[in-house]
């Protein structure tokens, strides 16, 4: 990477860091396209070398936490699916707590109004996060742990739905729900018994 590439990916981080304090702080409606150049220390017209419009800068406050639990799975080839689920699930739950409540009020507008998102995984959150976990159920199927007939689609999708329900709980109790204890309870409690009919050797 070159001098102005590595001052390229600097002001885009800036971009993204600023833009995540003030989500935080204020809420995604109450910030504009000003309020984040100005606290990354760049000129307006900066942003729009990165972003065609604000909210595509929510799906990136999401790439490198989310990125980096599909970086930390490759790396869990020998771990049994259950646990391997589990990881994913709190890893997943702790990046969306410390990305903050208004952060992930727009995600989840994002995913009840698609219209004002791209229609491909790369440009909305709930389709990059299906696909993520779709992958782990077909790796599973592959690896034979789980059965050829298992149901992938419908599988994933019935999970998926937990996650984000969890996430929607927590933006409409203003907090007071717990994601990260009801994640580890889901867990504990029904992960398993959704999977154990096609775990092979499951009991």
């Amino acid at each position: 990477m070159n001098k102005r590439q590595q001052a390229a990916q600097e002001t885009k981080r800036k971009l993204i860091t600023a833009g995540l304090e003030l989500i935080k702080e204020s809420g995604f409606d109450a910030i504009n396209v000003e309020d984040i150049t100005k606290k990354a220390g760049v000129a307006k017209g900066t942003f729009y070398i990165y972003f065609k419009r604000k909210e595509d800068i929510v799906l990136d406050i999401s790439r490198v936490p989310f990125g980096e639990i599909a970086e930390e799975l490759t790396c869990m080839e020998n771990m049994e699916l259950i646990e391997k689920l589990t990881y994913y699930f709190r890893r997943f739950m702790e990046c969306v707590e410390s990305c903050g409540i208004n952060v992930c009020r727009q995600w989840t507008k994002d995913v009840l109004d698609p219209n004002n998102v791209p229609k491909n995984k790369d440009g909305q959150k709930w389709l990059y996060d299906v696909e993520m976990l779709k992958n782990i159920l077909e790796n599973a199927v592959h690896n034979k742990e789980l059965a050829q007939n298992t149901p992938v689609e419908l599988l994933t999708h019935i999970i998926i739905s937990q996650l984000y329900g969890m996430m929607t709980c927590w933006c409409m109790s203003d907090g007071k729900f717990e994601p990260l204890d009801w994640t580890d309870k889901f867990c504990r409690l029904q992960l398993k018994a959704i999977l154990n009919p096609y775990i092979i050797g499951g009991k």
